[in-house]
């Protein structure tokens, strides 16, 4: 039977106990944003440049207004707490934006595409205190893997926006079970429902919040990887994160009432 988990992936490694130390930057994050630059034409740079502070500003102006709950099933995130450091939180790409401003300033290593597209989105979270570690599931997974486990290592919270960077939309990609099989951090789901948002035509079907609206942030129960787990193991695991992913959208929905998405 075929598997999405390459025999040639990253092989599982113990990692230093977390320091607990959030916000700052390490050195790989910094090299990997200076190399960026040398990817892009000087037109392409001056686009980065633009959209980056236009993003910045918009959802800064958007999410000081927005009004955030959060819930979790029983053995996910205590009420009124916010997750633990080390520990793998995929999502989906279409909240991005309420999340942006719900985790700023934590210093949340995110994953993002090499691409253009994913070139602006890793410039405008670290506007917000977000460590990018610049990979896909299509170039440069291996090494972005290994930045992130690094991340956690150093006391860090590592997020996924799972179904990107291209799609399909709400299916999983078998990062986060990959780098829970390295570091020995658990998984946890999570989905940030809108009420009433502003939704694009892409293929993300990406929310923008309206101004004082509220966001409702629902957290699954832990799903733990064994750092010996065998491809059937993985599959299974894989198999629970995309239920849990599932399970975090529905329930965050159904808190919010039938506007909301």
């Amino acid at each position: 039977m075929s598997t999405p988990f390459p025999s040639d992936s990253p092989k599982p490694s113990s990692p230093s106990s977390p320091s607990g130390v959030l916000g700052r930057s390490g050195g790989s994050s910094s090299s990997q944003g200076a190399d960026s630059g040398s990817r892009f034409t000087l037109g392409q740079r001056l686009g980065l440049w633009c959209i980056s502070w236009l993003g910045y500003l918009l959802i800064s102006l958007i999410g000081c207004t927005l009004r955030f709950e959060s819930s979790s099933e029983p053995g996910g995130v205590p009420d009124g707490e916010f997750p633990a450091p080390f520990v793998v939180g995929p999502f989906w790409h279409r909240c991005v934006i309420p999340a942006a401003w719900y985790f700023r300033g934590r210093g949340v290593a995110v994953m993002t595409s090499r691409s253009f597209d994913g070139e602006y989105i890793a410039r405008i979270i670290e506007l917000f205190g977000f460590v990018a570690v610049r990979g896909s599931s299509s170039r440069g997974g291996s090494t972005a893997l290994l930045g992130m486990n690094r991340a956690l290592a150093d006391g860090r919270r590592a997020a996924f926006t799972i179904d990107g960077p291209r799609g399909p939309r709400f299916m999983a990609k078998p990062g986060p079970v990959m780098l829970a099989r390295m570091s020995g951090a658990p998984i946890l789901c999570f989905y940030l429902a809108v009420d009433r948002p502003w939704i694009l035509r892409s293929w993300d079907a990406m929310m923008i919040p309206r101004p004082f609206s509220r966001v409702h942030v629902r957290w699954t129960k832990l799903i733990y990887v064994p750092q010996d787990a065998t491809d059937e193991q993985m599959n299974e695991c894989h198999h629970r994160m995309q239920d849990s992913l599932e399970r975090a959208r529905h329930d965050a929905v159904a808190k919010l009432g039938a506007l909301a998405s």
